[in-house]
Parts: C-alpha cells; structure tokens; sequence
C-alpha cells in the first residue's frame, strides 16, 4: 500500500479567496521541513482543459513541460515550490468524462449502467492518486476548485470523501478555506457564513480538520474559540489568514499560525525538523526593500483582468528581486494605442514588453509599441506574439515591406513575414492541438540571449500556431534583425534581436512559464537590469 499521505483543501462561502496560495504556502512549509510535496488542481468546469478558454474567463492559461494546458494556479505552485508540474497536476470534469465515455465506448464497464458513482467518482479517485503511486511523494495536496455547495464540485467532494475512508484515518486530512466578513455598520467580524459552510460541508460526509479563515481583522481568542466549538474543530485548528501585502509572505504567515505543524500532527507525520526558510526570507528581504525602481509598460490586449498576464506579473517581481529594485508594471490596453496618443502613452517608461496574446484586435497599437522602443532605445522584451510583431514592424519600417503581416490577421497579405506553421495547417479543432510544452533553442555565440543565459542551447515552454518565415529571413537579418535562437530540429526562428539597440530581445516561447523564486528567469532579469540602467542613464 502506498505510504502517500493526502491533504484536500476545501472552498466556502465565496470564490477567489486564495485556496491555490494557501495550499502553495503549506506545500513550502512542508517542503522546507524536508518531505516530498506535489499539488494538484480539481477543476469543475466541464471544459477538457483552459486552452481554448477566453483570458477573461479564466485569467491565464498555464503551460507545463510536458505540454499540458493547465490552471493558472499550477504556476503558483511552481513559483513557491520551484518543482515543475504536468498533466497529472490539472483535472477537469471534461477531462473526467471523456476518460470515462471513452471506456464506456471500448466496453470496459461490461455492459453495466454508466454513473456519476461508482464510475466517476471511481475515476476522478484513480487521477487524485496518480501522483501518489508514482512513489515521488511523501504528501500530495489537492485543491477542488468551486465552493462547497456547487453543483458541479459534488462529484469531487463525494470522490474525497470515500477516499479518505479507504487510505485510512491518518493518511489523509481536510482543510477547509473560508470567509470571515467584516460588517462595518455592526463594527465586528461575522462568524455565521463560516459556520454554514462548514455545515454544508458536512452534509456532504465530511468534517473539517482545520479551518483556514481569510479576513481583513486579527482573529481575537474568543472568536477561535467560537468557530472551534461551533465549527467541530480544534482550538489551535482555527488558522488566522490575513490580508497580506504579497502572496509570498503567507508561508511566513502560516507557519507563525501553526498551519505546517498540525497538519504533520493529523498525519502522523515528524513535525520536529524546524522549516529552513532561509533562501525564501532572502528574496523576501530583496522585494521589501528595494534600492530603486523601474517603470515597465505592458502592452497588451487583455490588460483589464490582472490574472491574464499572471505569470509575466510574477516573473517581474522575481526578476525585480534578483535586481532589488521595484517593478512598476504599467498595463497599457493595445487596442487604444495609435501614432497620435503613442508618445502620451508611453513617455516616461523605462522598457516595453509587448504581451502574448490571439486574434487580430489591438494587433496595430502593438505594432506601434514595438516601434517606439526601437525608435527611442528603450528596452524591450516581445514574448510570443510580441515577438511576431517586432518582425512584422521590421518589415514594414525598415525593410519598407508596408502590408507586411501576420496570416492570423491578413490570410490575403502579399508578404506573410508570420505564417501558420507547416504541421499546423491541416488542424481544424483548436483544443490542445497548438504547438506546445518545452521545445530546445539553440542560442548565437555573442547574442544578448546568449549572455544572458549562459549557456548554447536552452528547453522553453510554448504556446503558438504561427511562426517566423524563413523565406523572409535574409532579407531580415541584412537588415539588422538578427535571428540569435533556432529550434535546432525544425529551423524555427525562436529569438530576434537588434544587436545596434541598447536591449532589444523578441521571443517566440513563454519565458514567464519558468519563473520561480529560487530560479528567477534568467531573460526577465536581464530585461529589468536593461530598463534600471536605461533609467540611470
């Protein structure tokens, strides 16, 4: 029988209330004790994976080596616990029902009447424990996103709760993450909602072991008392999560409310080794207490909802932290940029990244963002598509190539400096078909890339149908857009750069993917470093 232990962190009263940082921060904690960690993420949505999901709906969609589209908060996991993730980490009802109707079809039920239980819930039971029997893992923590009471989590809820009667009492713990409102009007903080979640909760089979409660106001003793008494709880299992000034100080935070050692305790697990945090507190340090900061503009087409670019917003502050000097990120919508407000804009910044993104609207102000950072030597950094329209604004300013374009925008357009890649043009269902997950570059001798790396050739994460066009490459390169990375089995163009520009860097890949705290991405420091000397200057 496997020795994995399983922690499950439950969601009530209201949605975002932060159960992927708090289930990140007690996977840090256990791991800086020395015990073997991995997350996972039951989503509830019927969708087979957020890939073909608008940025609006979802935030980000998160990229894993092994290509996998996934939820924004395995890169949370990522960034805390500095172990990749993959598609074992990210469930879906779509992904559920599909195994299940496929097996169904194969006749594997032998003839009995398909249902949510055994056959579901039997299902979704062998993916929580995929991680667990690979024999990597002392402890897997398994968020279920929703909130308790929704329709669409009770498979889940029902899956856990048989699991913990079959790995036994203490193999597996719940955490239960709730609200505690404060009600200005009375003056006081309310325990009501969480005592009716938690009794929603139990409806379903299963009690609380500990009790997260997010809120605005120190818990005072009493109020501990009360949702101990009335929650079925242990006094010192009522944790306190207050609002903190950064997501990464609430490993600190937990482990001052005891979080990491009770959890041990109910798991039967050593809780005498002390956490050694000490790696972490310095980065904390560095981003506490900077000693300058640099204005980026992010230029992008989803910049209303943060959560979109919530990866690159993270790696600036890693990359800021390595640099110790704050990032101020300046999102600016490319859809509202032209050549008559650009100067407005954009005065004042000290680099541009041009932002990921699909589809033709806002294509131009991006184009014009690319041109005011070549034309006034400001460090810039194209990632994905940004990189696609540092080439098509080349070609058209430059190489006087003036309907140059991408086919994603202009199928007609005489010169396609971007096109759909080969393996791509005979696809015509968009889930999961793009080309994904870690792909080798190899990296020009005396490039900015190069340099910056440290190394000829790297493994980046991708998320891209359409590609940089050989045919135009000569053409570009005499012109001084130099191509410095090549995926060495495809000839993909991976990198452009001006080497005549003080930091100019275009790239096809998601760099932002593989920023962590212990591993700030090498590109992104290199790009604030750029934009904190421009700054000097």
């Amino acid at each position: 029988m496997s020795t994995t232990k399983y922690i499950f962190v439950t969601g009530g009263v209201s949605s975002s209330l932060g159960k992927g940082i708090i289930a990140a921060s007690l996977a840090k904690l256990l791991q800086a004790r020395g015990y073997r960690v991995a997350i996972q993420k039951l989503d509830p949505y019927i969708n087979v994976d957020p890939g073909t999901l608008n940025p609006y709906e979802h935030g980000e969609c998160y990229v894993t080596d092994d290509g996998a589209e996934t939820d924004l908060d395995l890169g949370h996991y990522e960034r805390f616990l500095n172990v990749p993730t993959s598609q074992a980490n990210n469930v879906t009802t779509g992904r559920i029902y599909q195994s299940v109707i496929e097996k169904e079809r194969r006749g594997e039920f032998l003839g009995k009447t398909v249902q949510v239980i055994p056959h579901i819930t039997n299902e979704i039971k062998e993916r929580i424990q995929i991680l667990g029997h690979s024999g990597d893992y002392d402890i897997i923590i398994t968020e279920i996103g929703g909130t308790v009471g929704d329709i669409e989590s009770l498979p889940y809820i029902e899956s856990v709760r048989q699991l913990k009667w079959e790995l036994g009492a203490t193999n597996s713990l719940f955490i239960h993450l709730t609200l505690i409102p404060y009600l200005s009007a009375a003056g006081e903080l309310k325990t009501k909602p969480t005592q009716h979640s938690v009794k929603t909760l139990m409806e379903s089979g299963i009690q609380a072991d500990i009790l997260v409660c997010r809120t605005e106001h120190e818990l005072s003793d009493d109020l501990r008392a009360k949702l101990a008494l009335f929650c079925n709880v242990e006094r010192n299992a009522v944790i306190q999560s207050i609002d903190a000034s950064t997501i990464y100080d609430v490993p600190n935070l937990m482990l001052e409310e005891g979080l990491d050692q009770i959890a041990l305790k109910k798991l039967n697990l050593d809780d005498t080794q002390e956490p050694i945090l000490q790696r972490w507190n310095q980065f904390l340090d560095r981003l506490k207490n900077p000693k300058g900061t640099v204005k980026i503009g992010l230029i992008g087409k989803y910049v209303e909802l943060q959560d979109s670019y919530k990866s690159i917003q993270e790696a600036f502050i890693h990359a800021g932290a390595e640099n110790e000097v704050a990032v101020d990120v300046v999102s600016i919508h490319s859809e509202y940029l032209d050549p008559s407000n650009i100067e407005k804009q954009l005065k004042g910044l000290d680099g541009i990244l041009v932002a990921p993104g699909f589809g033709e609207r806002g294509i131009e102000g991006k184009v014009e963002a690319v041109r005011y950072a070549r034309e006034h030597n400001l460090p810039f950094l194209g990632i994905c598509l940004g990189m696609q329209m540092a080439v098509i604004e080349y070609s058209r300013n430059i190489l006087g190539l003036k309907n140059a374009n991408s086919t994603e925008m202009d199928a007609k357009t005489s010169n396609p400096v971007i096109d759909l890649m080969e393996e791509q043009k005979h696809i015509t269902e968009k889930g999961g078909t793009m080309r994904l997950g870690a792909w080798k570059c190899d990296l020009k001798k005396g490039s900015i890339v190069h340099d910056i790396y440290q190394a000829d050739s790297i493994l980046e994460r991708h998320r891209h149908r359409y590609e940089y066009n050989n045919a135009y490459r000569e053409q570009l390169e005499n012109a001084g857009l130099v191509a410095t990375g090549i995926n060495p089995d495809t000839g993909l163009v991976e990198i452009v750069e001006i080497p005549t520009h003080p930091w100019f860097v275009g790239v096809q890949y998601h760099p932002e993917y593989k920023s962590t705290v212990a591993n700030p991405h090498p590109l992104f420091v290199g790009f604030v470093a750029a934009a904190y000397k421009h700054k000097k200057q």
